[in-house]
């Protein structure tokens, strides 16, 4: 089925606006763009207006956890920097059902939808017995839903006991996790260019794993041809963790573990120095900037013009709802332009810049050449987004406004060529429902933990 969608305000996509301009999508890629006053050269089956909106690609979040959607604004973990924060939170967290699992996917998922991303990463690091298939959950919900996603196989392996931050009863064996990688892959991993679902393998951080767990997951991963993930140079506690217990720098430690290359993508990546930089950037090591969590965390600010002048793509991730506490991709674009405003300078960052981190640099981030751009061949992965709120009022440029004015929702999402949403809505999803089950997991889990 092919599709025109016309009469747009404007259609931005690399770096590009294009007033009045029009595309046609021909099952689940785009078979053409249109200037102003072009039509289609091929035969359409319908047509959709989009006069007064701006037509972006799909935005694509790098790093987010979605279970901690429950456990947004927890009082116990109020105002505390990284490791006190997680102290505070693997409790609540080690008590995760099936019902948690899937409720909270669901609800990342259908807030990133909602604001125009079309591919999310997720990093799932917490595994205990009775949430051993959280992975096989979460591709059932992302199916259901229609979204394109990369799900991370995150692992903890180094307990209190062994020196870790994690407590002991949410770590596993290096044996249990590596099974359980190899069967996540062969099962659910899609090499294809238009993909749904892909797998990667995430050791979740240098205080969480041993360096065995660390190679191991590197050399299955390139037997498979899967990326890597991990957070990196979050804080200065953490660089201060390394030096101490392995005396190196994070990025040392990782080019000892054989990471350092380019199907590597960074968390945060904030306190680099100079020659590191240029060591990532050589390499090619992707990374997903986070600034809503940064800022909440107070972990610092990632350079991320240096990072991308050396040759390291750069992405933009929402994190953990717990240290957001939202899942908003295009309130995150809007976050990453004033943060780095503020490091660089208001004439070094523009609007540009920021969406091409959400598109197209989040795309080479994870690997997916043909997402992030609105070109003949690539996926029909785009949002339309209104400009008639109250906020939009005696906007000038409408896609600088959507940035500087605040978007915060599309009016229609197409990701893979389907309508996901259609007006503002999920066709045949309550979201009133949604939420009352989610809230009512979200206090069973505190309440769990607390007796």
């Amino acid at each position: 089925m092919t599709t025109w969608i016309k009469n747009a305000t404007a259609i931005w996509t690399d770096g590009q606006t294009m007033p009045g301009a029009g595309m046609v999508t021909d099952g689940p890629v785009i078979a053409e763009l249109l200037e102003a006053g072009q039509t289609p050269s091929v035969a359409i089956d319908r047509v959709i207006d989009a006069q007064d909106c701006v037509v972006l690609p799909g935005l694509v979040n790098c790093h987010h956890h979605f279970y901690q959607t429950l456990t947004r604004a927890l009082p116990a973990a109020l105002n505390k920097e990284l490791f006190d924060w997680l102290k505070a939170l693997y409790p609540i967290w080690a008590g995760l059902d099936e019902t948690a699992i899937r409720l909270s996917t669901e609800l990342a998922l259908v807030e990133l939808m909602l604001s125009g991303c079309t591919l999310a990463s997720d990093h799932h690091y917490l595994f205990t017995d009775e949430i051993a298939p959280a992975i096989d959950w979460q591709i059932e919900v992302a199916q259901q839903l229609g979204m394109r996603v990369a799900l991370t196989r995150g692992s903890m392996s180094r307990g209190e006991s062994d020196g870790g931050l994690p407590p002991d009863r949410v770590v596993q064996t290096p044996d249990t996790i590596l099974a359980d990688s190899e069967r996540l892959i062969r099962v659910h991993h899609d090499a294809d260019d238009l993909a749904m679902q892909q797998i990667a393998l995430a050791p979740c951080s240098p205080f969480s794993v041993t360096d065995e767990l660390m190679r191991d997951s590197a050399a299955l991963a390139r037997e498979y041809g899967v990326r890597l993930h991990t957070h990196l140079a979050e804080t200065e506690d953490e660089n201060a963790f390394c030096l101490e217990t392995v005396g190196m720098r994070p990025l040392d430690y990782l080019e000892s573990l054989g990471w350092l290359a380019n199907d590597v993508w960074l968390a945060h990546g904030i306190h680099f120095n100079d020659d590191e930089i240029q060591r990532l950037g050589e390499a090619g090591v992707g990374i997903s900037h986070c600034p809503c969590s940064n800022m909440l965390l107070a972990s610092g600010q990632c350079r991320t013009l240096e990072l991308q002048s050396a040759g390291s793509p750069i992405g933009l991730g929402v994190d953990g709802s717990a240290s957001n506490d939202g899942s908003n991709m295009v309130a995150e674009v809007r976050q990453a332009f004033l943060l780095q405003r503020l490091r660089y300078g208001s004439a070094a960052v523009t609007h540009h810049d920021a969406l091409g981190w959400a598109t197209r640099g989040g795309a080479d981030v994870l690997g997916r050449p043909r997402l992030g751009s609105l070109r003949p061949g690539m996926a029909a992965d785009f949002g339309i987004y209104a400009l008639d709120a109250l906020r939009f009022s005696g906007h000038g440029d409408p896609v600088a406004a959507l940035v500087m004015c605040g978007a915060s929702e599309v009016r229609d999402l197409m990701v893979n060529g389907e309508w996901r949403v259609r007006g503002g809505q999920i066709p045949g999803l309550d979201l009133a429902r949604l939420r009352a089950h989610h809230q009512e997991a979200a206090e069973r889990l505190v309440a769990r933990c607390n007796g």
